[in-house]
């Protein structure tokens, strides 16, 4: 085994014991009986770009264990990762939480303060980890999440589609694929902003080469 062959191995190794420690959190009461969604379907620790989105939904990702599947807001990620020329296997999609927010009626709801700062370090264990020289937030939670790792000042509203040095990569804030999202963002726009996330993706693979 060659010193790279053995950092990959080690790589992959620090993933699953942060997979083990993700599924033995009890840090949040109210998400007990939930999924903890990281895995190997999460997608390639060799990455070309990572999204992180808000947090599981409950007919999506806490159904099937795969970020952003199954549910209407998975749906629009598939179409727009089109848009962008990208192939599932070429990113790694997680969330500022990981598990499923629900309020008092069972439905999904968005992540508490709390609950942002105690999945933080799971985030921040992830950033480490995977390679992508590209990083997505999809949505205001997700780019409030970031903030808790290395402060950026952005918002969604004034800073949607920049491209943003964040740590030693580029930080892309885009909208959640979500249908009330897409009041704020139409999927057109949505679309094009995919469109130049891509050509961004394709010019840095290009400068790594």
């Amino acid at each position: 085994m060659d010193a790279r062959e053995s950092i990959v191995t080690g790589i992959q190794r620090e993933f699953l014991g942060l997979i083990d420690r993700v599924a033995e959190c009890r840090l949040c009461p109210s998400m007990e009986g939930r999924r903890r969604v990281l895995g190997n379907l999460n997608g390639p620790l060799d990455a070309a770009v990572m999204f992180i989105a808000e947090a599981p939904g409950r007919f999506g990702a806490d159904r099937t264990g795969v970020p952003l599947t199954s549910d209407r807001s998975g749906r629009n990620f598939e179409r727009l990762l089109a848009c962008a020329g990208l192939a599932r296997s070429q990113v790694f999609v997680t969330n500022a939480v990981l598990c499923n927010p629900r309020d008092g009626g069972g439905r999904n709801r968005p992540p508490s303060p709390a609950e942002l700062t105690n999945c933080a370090p799971h985030l921040r264990s992830q950033l480490a980890l995977v390679a992508a020289p590209v990083v997505v937030t999809l949505g205001m939670t997700a780019l409030r999440a970031l903030e808790q790792i290395e402060p950026h000042g952005l918002t969604l509203r004034n800073n949607v589609g920049q491209t943003i040095p964040w740590r030693g990569r580029c930080l892309v804030p885009l909208y959640h694929p979500s249908g009330q999202a897409m009041l704020h963002r139409p999927l057109p726009r949505q679309e094009e902003d995919y469109r130049a996330l891509g050509r961004l993706v394709r010019e840095t693979s290009s400068s790594r080469s």
